[in-house]
Protein backbone atom coordinates (compact mmCIF):
# COMPACT_ATOMS: atom_id res chain seq x y z
CA UNK A 1 0.00 0.00 0.00
CA UNK A 2 1.17 3.53 -0.86
CA UNK A 3 2.40 5.54 2.19
CA UNK A 4 1.63 8.62 0.18
CA UNK A 5 -1.29 10.30 2.53
CA UNK A 6 -4.34 11.02 0.31
CA UNK A 7 -5.09 14.27 -1.29
CA UNK A 8 -6.59 16.88 1.26
CA UNK A 9 -9.04 18.53 -0.79
CA UNK A 10 -10.51 20.91 1.26
CA UNK A 11 -6.99 22.55 1.29
CA UNK A 12 -6.31 22.20 -2.12
CA UNK A 13 -9.87 23.58 -3.32
CA UNK A 14 -9.46 26.37 -1.12
CA UNK A 15 -6.19 27.53 -2.07
CA UNK A 16 -7.54 26.55 -5.87
CA UNK A 17 -10.21 28.91 -5.63
CA UNK A 18 -8.82 31.72 -3.45
CA UNK A 19 -5.97 31.96 -6.18
CA UNK A 20 -8.63 32.09 -9.43
CA UNK A 21 -10.00 35.45 -7.33
CA UNK A 22 -12.95 33.88 -6.40
CA UNK A 23 -12.79 35.44 -1.69
CA UNK A 24 -14.03 33.93 0.80
CA UNK A 25 -13.80 30.36 0.79
CA UNK A 26 -16.33 28.32 0.69
CA UNK A 27 -17.86 26.63 4.07
CA UNK A 28 -18.04 22.69 4.10
CA UNK A 29 -20.93 20.74 6.31
CA UNK A 30 -20.02 19.37 9.43
CA UNK A 31 -21.58 17.83 11.97
CA UNK A 32 -21.09 16.46 15.64
CA UNK A 33 -23.51 13.92 15.57
CA UNK A 34 -24.05 10.85 12.73
CA UNK A 35 -27.15 9.34 12.51
CA UNK A 36 -26.40 5.13 12.44
CA UNK A 37 -29.31 2.33 11.23
CA UNK A 38 -28.04 -1.22 11.25
CA UNK A 39 -29.04 -3.46 8.29
CA UNK A 40 -32.68 -4.75 10.13
CA UNK A 41 -31.70 -8.56 7.98
CA UNK A 42 -29.29 -9.97 6.32
CA UNK A 43 -27.33 -8.83 3.30
CA UNK A 44 -28.63 -11.54 1.48
CA UNK A 45 -31.94 -10.50 2.16
CA UNK A 46 -31.32 -6.95 1.97
CA UNK A 47 -32.88 -4.70 -0.81
CA UNK A 48 -30.29 -2.80 -1.79
CA UNK A 49 -30.57 0.80 -3.56
CA UNK A 50 -27.76 2.61 -6.14
CA UNK A 51 -27.31 6.38 -5.97
CA UNK A 52 -25.40 7.85 -8.35
CA UNK A 53 -23.96 11.73 -9.28
CA UNK A 54 -23.62 10.90 -13.01
CA UNK A 55 -25.90 12.08 -15.44
CA UNK A 56 -27.41 10.82 -18.25
CA UNK A 57 -26.35 11.46 -21.90
CA UNK A 58 -27.91 14.09 -23.05
CA UNK A 59 -27.70 14.89 -26.94
CA UNK A 60 -27.43 18.10 -27.88
CA UNK A 61 -25.85 19.38 -25.00
CA UNK A 62 -22.43 19.18 -25.64
CA UNK A 63 -19.22 16.80 -25.50
CA UNK A 64 -20.02 14.44 -23.08
CA UNK A 65 -17.93 11.20 -23.58
CA UNK A 66 -14.57 9.56 -22.23
CA UNK A 67 -11.71 12.74 -22.07
CA UNK A 68 -14.92 15.23 -22.37
CA UNK A 69 -13.60 18.72 -20.81
CA UNK A 70 -15.46 20.02 -18.27
CA UNK A 71 -19.49 20.94 -19.23
CA UNK A 72 -21.65 22.47 -17.43
CA UNK A 73 -24.56 22.51 -19.85
CA UNK A 74 -24.83 18.40 -19.00
CA UNK A 75 -25.52 19.24 -15.49
CA UNK A 76 -28.95 18.17 -13.93
CA UNK A 77 -30.41 19.84 -10.41
CA UNK A 78 -33.55 17.54 -9.35
CA UNK A 79 -33.14 13.90 -8.47
CA UNK A 80 -33.99 10.79 -11.12
CA UNK A 81 -34.17 7.57 -11.10
CA UNK A 82 -34.56 4.78 -13.87
CA UNK A 83 -34.73 0.82 -14.35
CA UNK A 84 -31.99 -1.16 -12.72
CA UNK A 85 -33.03 -3.75 -14.95
CA UNK A 86 -31.65 -1.33 -18.18
CA UNK A 87 -27.98 -0.60 -19.65
CA UNK A 88 -28.11 2.99 -18.67
CA UNK A 89 -25.43 5.65 -20.80
CA UNK A 90 -24.07 7.73 -17.89
CA UNK A 91 -21.98 10.42 -18.02
CA UNK A 92 -19.43 12.30 -15.66
CA UNK A 93 -18.78 15.50 -18.04
CA UNK A 94 -20.77 17.60 -16.17
CA UNK A 95 -18.67 17.66 -12.69
CA UNK A 96 -15.03 18.26 -11.65
CA UNK A 97 -13.49 15.03 -11.78
CA UNK A 98 -9.58 14.57 -11.83
CA UNK A 99 -9.62 14.60 -15.73
CA UNK A 100 -5.91 14.77 -16.23
CA UNK A 101 -5.02 10.93 -14.98
CA UNK A 102 -8.73 9.52 -15.59
CA UNK A 103 -10.87 9.38 -18.56
CA UNK A 104 -14.06 8.81 -17.54
CA UNK A 105 -13.87 5.99 -20.28
CA UNK A 106 -15.01 3.16 -18.34
CA UNK A 107 -19.14 3.43 -16.48
CA UNK A 108 -18.58 0.87 -14.38
CA UNK A 109 -15.76 2.88 -12.62
CA UNK A 110 -18.33 5.49 -11.22
CA UNK A 111 -21.28 3.23 -11.77
CA UNK A 112 -21.39 -0.06 -10.18
CA UNK A 113 -24.30 -1.38 -11.51
CA UNK A 114 -22.93 -4.67 -13.38
CA UNK A 115 -20.99 -5.41 -9.85
CA UNK A 116 -23.92 -5.41 -8.07
CA UNK A 117 -25.63 -7.78 -10.55
CA UNK A 118 -22.66 -10.08 -10.03
CA UNK A 119 -23.10 -10.11 -6.76
CA UNK A 120 -26.24 -11.48 -7.16
CA UNK A 121 -25.40 -14.31 -4.45
CA UNK A 122 -24.60 -12.03 -2.20
CA UNK A 123 -27.22 -9.32 -1.85
CA UNK A 124 -31.30 -10.04 -2.08
CA UNK A 125 -31.45 -7.64 -4.88
CA UNK A 126 -31.46 -4.36 -6.27
CA UNK A 127 -34.16 -1.72 -6.18
CA UNK A 128 -35.97 -1.53 -9.39
CA UNK A 129 -34.74 1.94 -9.57
CA UNK A 130 -31.08 3.35 -8.87
CA UNK A 131 -31.38 6.97 -8.44
CA UNK A 132 -29.44 10.47 -9.56
CA UNK A 133 -28.79 12.84 -7.10
CA UNK A 134 -27.83 16.66 -8.03
CA UNK A 135 -24.61 17.76 -7.10
CA UNK A 136 -25.35 21.32 -5.28
CA UNK A 137 -23.17 23.56 -3.41
CA UNK A 138 -26.12 24.55 -1.94
CA UNK A 139 -26.45 22.55 1.31
CA UNK A 140 -29.77 23.40 2.47
CA UNK A 141 -31.18 22.69 -1.27
CA UNK A 142 -29.34 19.01 -0.64
CA UNK A 143 -30.69 18.10 2.64
CA UNK A 144 -34.46 19.50 2.57
CA UNK A 145 -35.41 19.00 -1.11
CA UNK A 146 -33.00 16.37 -2.95
CA UNK A 147 -31.97 14.43 0.15
CA UNK A 148 -35.94 14.39 1.15
CA UNK A 149 -36.33 13.50 -2.40
CA UNK A 150 -34.12 10.59 -2.67
CA UNK A 151 -35.47 8.99 0.88
CA UNK A 152 -39.20 9.23 -0.77
CA UNK A 153 -38.63 7.23 -3.80
CA UNK A 154 -35.79 4.84 -1.72
CA UNK A 155 -38.95 3.98 0.81
CA UNK A 156 -41.10 3.29 -2.07
CA UNK A 157 -38.87 1.39 -3.59
CA UNK A 158 -38.22 -0.58 -0.19
CA UNK A 159 -34.68 0.33 -0.11
CA UNK A 160 -32.84 -1.99 2.96
CA UNK A 161 -30.01 -0.29 2.15
CA UNK A 162 -28.05 1.90 -0.17
CA UNK A 163 -24.59 2.59 -2.18
CA UNK A 164 -23.68 6.01 -2.96
CA UNK A 165 -21.14 6.60 -5.30
CA UNK A 166 -20.15 10.31 -5.55
CA UNK A 167 -17.43 11.65 -8.24
CA UNK A 168 -16.18 15.43 -7.72
CA UNK A 169 -15.82 17.06 -4.04
CA UNK A 170 -19.28 18.35 -3.83
CA UNK A 171 -20.50 15.34 -5.26
CA UNK A 172 -18.83 14.39 -1.86
CA UNK A 173 -20.57 16.44 0.27
CA UNK A 174 -24.14 16.44 -1.52
CA UNK A 175 -23.83 11.81 -1.06
CA UNK A 176 -22.78 12.00 2.49
CA UNK A 177 -25.27 15.09 3.55
CA UNK A 178 -28.18 12.44 1.49
CA UNK A 179 -26.49 9.34 3.38
CA UNK A 180 -27.03 11.20 6.88
CA UNK A 181 -30.96 11.83 5.43
CA UNK A 182 -31.65 8.14 4.57
CA UNK A 183 -29.69 6.94 7.70
CA UNK A 184 -31.62 8.21 10.47
CA UNK A 185 -34.82 7.05 8.48
CA UNK A 186 -33.48 3.44 8.81
CA UNK A 187 -31.67 2.94 5.61
CA UNK A 188 -28.10 1.43 5.95
CA UNK A 189 -25.64 3.26 3.58
CA UNK A 190 -22.16 3.20 2.91
CA UNK A 191 -20.36 5.25 0.31
CA UNK A 192 -18.01 4.95 -2.47
CA UNK A 193 -15.79 7.50 -2.83
CA UNK A 194 -12.19 8.99 -3.67
CA UNK A 195 -12.30 12.21 -1.14
CA UNK A 196 -11.74 10.99 2.15
CA UNK A 197 -11.29 14.37 4.00
CA UNK A 198 -14.29 15.73 2.48
CA UNK A 199 -16.44 12.67 3.43
CA UNK A 200 -15.13 12.58 6.80
CA UNK A 201 -15.54 16.55 7.18
CA UNK A 202 -19.26 16.22 6.70
CA UNK A 203 -20.03 12.65 9.41
CA UNK A 204 -21.16 9.83 7.72
CA UNK A 205 -22.08 6.09 9.06
CA UNK A 206 -19.78 4.02 6.40
CA UNK A 207 -17.17 5.37 4.05
CA UNK A 208 -15.41 2.85 2.13
CA UNK A 209 -12.43 5.03 0.79
CA UNK A 210 -10.32 4.44 -2.79
CA UNK A 211 -7.23 6.36 -2.85
CA UNK A 212 -8.05 6.97 -7.14
CA UNK A 213 -8.35 9.73 -8.69
CA UNK A 214 -11.82 11.31 -8.62
CA UNK A 215 -14.25 9.50 -10.41
CA UNK A 216 -12.89 6.04 -9.76
CA UNK A 217 -14.98 5.25 -6.85
CA UNK A 218 -15.96 2.12 -8.03
CA UNK A 219 -12.85 0.65 -9.18
CA UNK A 220 -10.11 0.43 -11.59
CA UNK A 221 -11.23 1.57 -15.24
CA UNK A 222 -11.66 -1.70 -17.47
CA UNK A 223 -10.83 -3.80 -14.96
CA UNK A 224 -13.78 -5.96 -13.43
CA UNK A 225 -11.84 -7.63 -10.84
CA UNK A 226 -10.82 -4.42 -9.28
CA UNK A 227 -14.44 -3.40 -9.69
CA UNK A 228 -15.80 -6.24 -7.76
CA UNK A 229 -13.36 -6.74 -5.08
CA UNK A 230 -14.37 -2.56 -4.65
CA UNK A 231 -17.74 -3.39 -4.52
CA UNK A 232 -17.21 -6.65 -2.14
CA UNK A 233 -15.40 -4.09 0.86
CA UNK A 234 -18.27 -1.97 0.64
CA UNK A 235 -20.34 -4.61 0.77
CA UNK A 236 -18.65 -6.07 3.95
CA UNK A 237 -18.71 -2.57 5.56
CA UNK A 238 -22.49 -2.39 4.69
CA UNK A 239 -22.36 -5.70 7.44
CA UNK A 240 -19.61 -4.83 9.86
CA UNK A 241 -19.65 -1.41 10.96
CA UNK A 242 -20.22 -1.17 14.59
CA UNK A 243 -20.54 2.48 14.93
CA UNK A 244 -20.66 5.69 12.99
CA UNK A 245 -17.61 7.39 11.22
CA UNK A 246 -16.64 3.95 10.24
CA UNK A 247 -13.60 4.63 7.22
CA UNK A 248 -12.10 1.66 5.70
CA UNK A 249 -9.38 1.98 3.42
CA UNK A 250 -9.03 0.22 0.15
CA UNK A 251 -5.76 -2.11 -0.48
CA UNK A 252 -6.00 -1.21 -4.28
CA UNK A 253 -3.64 1.31 -5.79
CA UNK A 254 -3.88 3.71 -8.58
CA UNK A 255 -0.59 3.50 -9.93
CA UNK A 256 3.26 2.35 -8.32
CA UNK A 257 3.20 5.29 -6.86
CA UNK A 258 1.71 8.83 -5.67
CA UNK A 259 2.76 11.30 -8.33
CA UNK A 260 -0.84 11.86 -9.54
CA UNK A 261 -1.97 13.43 -6.25
CA UNK A 262 -0.12 16.19 -7.56
CA UNK A 263 -1.62 17.82 -10.20
CA UNK A 264 -5.75 18.10 -9.18
CA UNK A 265 -6.53 22.15 -8.57
CA UNK A 266 -3.11 22.78 -7.54
CA UNK A 267 -2.15 26.30 -8.14
CA UNK A 268 1.82 25.71 -7.98
CA UNK A 269 1.99 23.60 -11.16
CA UNK A 270 -0.02 26.41 -13.10
CA UNK A 271 1.14 29.60 -15.20
CA UNK A 272 -0.79 32.92 -14.95
CA UNK A 273 -2.20 32.11 -18.36
CA UNK A 274 -3.69 29.02 -17.13
CA UNK A 275 -5.04 30.30 -13.92
CA UNK A 276 -7.12 33.00 -16.04
CA UNK A 277 -8.06 30.86 -18.62
CA UNK A 278 -9.47 28.53 -15.95
CA UNK A 279 -11.18 31.17 -13.85
CA UNK A 280 -12.63 32.33 -17.45
CA UNK A 281 -13.64 28.87 -17.95
CA UNK A 282 -15.21 28.71 -14.84
CA UNK A 283 -17.20 31.61 -15.37
CA UNK A 284 -18.82 30.50 -18.72
CA UNK A 285 -19.25 27.25 -16.53
CA UNK A 286 -21.61 29.33 -13.85
CA UNK A 287 -23.41 31.71 -16.46
CA UNK A 288 -24.39 28.10 -18.32
CA UNK A 289 -25.69 26.38 -14.71
CA UNK A 290 -27.41 29.87 -13.86
CA UNK A 291 -29.45 29.39 -17.38
CA UNK A 292 -30.14 25.72 -16.82
CA UNK A 293 -31.61 26.18 -13.23
CA UNK A 294 -33.78 28.72 -14.84
CA UNK A 295 -35.60 26.65 -17.35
Amino acid sequence: MSADPPISYLTRIRTYYQGLGYGAPYEWAQFAEVPFARLAKPLKDCRIALVTTAAPYQPGKGDQGPGAPYNAAAKFYSVYSDDTGSDPDLRISHIAIDRKHTTAEDMASYFPLAALRRAAGRIGGLTARFHGLPTNRSQRQTINVDGAELLARCKSDGADAAILVPNCPVCHQSVALAARTLEAAGIATVIMGCAKDIVEHVGVPRFLFSDFPLGNGAGHPNDAASQDQTLALALDLLESAARPRTTLMSPLLWAADGAWKQGYCNLALLTPEEIARRRAEFDRGKVAAKSLRST
